[in-house]
């Protein structure tokens, strides 16, 4: 063969080979290589991410004031002391974070800027196989693993959801996702109406209210809002005692839980007396009639996820003039702000759409198993993680009325422990199968509508896979069932085949 025909052959594609793969860098990615690490240390690791840096959410989302709206004692580690404030803002999130990495020698595991294309499972050699676009050269590379762990979130990062309302190309203004946020976005002395009634609006209104010349917080319905300090008595109260701090984290941490365990508890069981216990939050900020009209949910408590507001700051902008809400539905956007319904107009010069986000299944990855495109719809989930017919794959998806990293947590020591067992019986694949006395079990949504409804999840629900009417092949949502239920799981049981 020549010189010149070699030059002629297309380049090959090197391939880098670990026992287990990590699937981003946000909170359950870094949270999954220190299991890894701490529990396999024998096992060879590596965390794609697509973005430039680690954080995921944290990272992507860059709107004024952005903060957890779930406390830091139990959406932090477990392994990992939280110290400051409960509610935190993204750079106190990304600076914990920081720390878990650099403590734990993490950052050589993790590859930045590594966009997962596809992932082909192959039961003759029992590996997948990822083609991977790198970002900063263009460069498309391939991966194998014996064993894929999905921790990169639920929703699209590259883009926000924008219903489309009729007029919005006459808007003369900016029309701004929180997702997407420009970094040149001058709202000073501005007139802005922030769409939405979630975390997000009620994130973004106190930390821009006091710059613009006015902010309007226009929602469709109310939803539910926490106001309290944003202190934690008990973990002070320890502190001054001077305990430890991973005492504190730990008897902080089951204090908040036991807590929640007990208010979610209460939504469903007394669902008015949880009503009448959130609204009195509320009603400290503000008059009767406001709450009346722009505080009171039609739903029950916790049917959708109930933001915690720190300080009041949404309800003291609202109290001091600098905000206000409209209850309203809008009818067009106009060359000058949005025509309602009711035949309102709101002037704007920003028009900030917090109107939630696009379902992502399991990163957008075309998936394939032994040749054959793979549609997570037509599968059913075991406990929420796994999936039939889907061999050596985890997803984390978190919870809803609890912290995502509790769940994150759990399901690190089943995957070590699921990794082991393999290991010991010398096995090279493990696959979900419905057995013999699920085979005519009731099929369902993955999460039942009528107990958990946002609008992200009403849209995405047939993109997701079903669950049946058994807790095995359930997402249950329910922390204080799984702490339990999830570390006795029988890795024997006749759920997962072996091979």
């Amino acid at each position: 063969m020549t010189a010149t025909s070699l030059l002629e052959r297309p380049a090959q594609t090197r391939t880098e080979h670990v026992d287990v793969l990590i699937v981003g860098a946000g909170i359950s990615g870094i949270g999954g290589a220190y299991h890894l690490k701490t529990q396999c240390p024998d096992k060879s690791f590596i965390i794609l991410e697509s973005q430039a840096s680690f954080g995921g959410t944290w990272l992507t989302h860059k709107y004024p004031g952005v903060r957890s709206d779930s406390d830091l004692y139990t959406f932090g580690y477990r392994f990992k002391p939280w110290v400051n404030a409960p509610i935190a803002s993204s750079k106190e999130i990304l600076t914990y974070m920081n720390a878990v990495i650099d403590e734990n020698d993490l950052n050589r595991h993790i590859r930045y800027q590594h966009k997962i294309v596809s992932a082909k499972w192959s039961t003759q050699d029992n590996l997948w196989t990822l083609e991977v676009l790198q970002g900063s050269t263009g460069e498309t590379l391939r991966f194998t693993t014996n064993f894929l762990w999905m921790c990169q979130g639920y929703y699209r990062h590259s883009e926000g959801y924008t219903p489309e309302w009729q007029g919005m190309a006459d808007f003369k203004g900016k029309i701004v996702h929180p997702q997407t946020w420009p970094d040149d976005l001058d709202y000073k002395g501005k007139k802005v109406v922030v769409i939405g009634s979630g975390a997000t609006a009620a994130t973004v209104v106190p930390a821009i209210a006091a710059e613009t010349e006015h902010t309007t917080l226009l929602q469709r319905s109310p939803t539910y809002f926490i106001p309290g300090r944003n202190a934690n008595e008990l973990a002070d109260t320890l502190r001054d005692l001077e305990i430890d701090e991973n005492w504190i984290h730990e008897i902080v941490r089951r204090r908040i839980l036991k807590d929640g365990d007990a208010f979610t508890k209460r939504c469903f069981e007394h669902p008015e007396e949880a009503r009448t216990e959130i609204m009195a939050g509320v009603r400290a900020f503000l008059s009767e009639d406001e709450v009346q009209k722009h505080f009171s949910p039609s739903y029950l408590p916790w049917r959708q996820r109930i933001a915690f507001v720190p300080e009041g700051d949404l309800f003291q902008g609202i109290k001091s003039g600098k905000a206000s809400v409209v209850t309203d539905e809008i009818e067009r956007f106009t060359e000058t702000g949005i025509l309602l319904k009711s035949g309102q107009t709101l002037e704007a010069d920003i028009i900030i759409t917090a109107t939630g986000f696009n379902l992502n299944v399991l990163g957008d990855i075309a998936f394939e198993i032994d040749g054959k495109p793979l549609d997570f719809a037509k599968t059913v989930t075991y406990r929420g993680m796994m999936f039939t017919g889907v061999p050596n794959l985890i997803w984390v998806f978190g919870y809803f009325r609890a912290s995502w990293t509790l769940r994150a947590d759990l399901i690190g020591d089943f995957v070590c422990r699921l990794l082991k067992h393999m290991d010991k019986k010398g096995v090279k694949h493990v696959v979900p199968a419905l057995r013999p006395e699920d085979k005519d079990m009731k099929l369902m949504p993955w999460i039942d509508p009528e107990n958990f409804n946002p609008g992200y999840l009403m849209r995405g629900m047939h993109l997701l896979p079903q669950s049946g009417d058994k807790p095995d092949w359930q997402h249950t949502q329910d922390y204080w069932r799984e702490k339990d239920a999830l570390p006795a799981i029988d890795l024997d049981d006749k759920a997962f085949v072996y091979g």
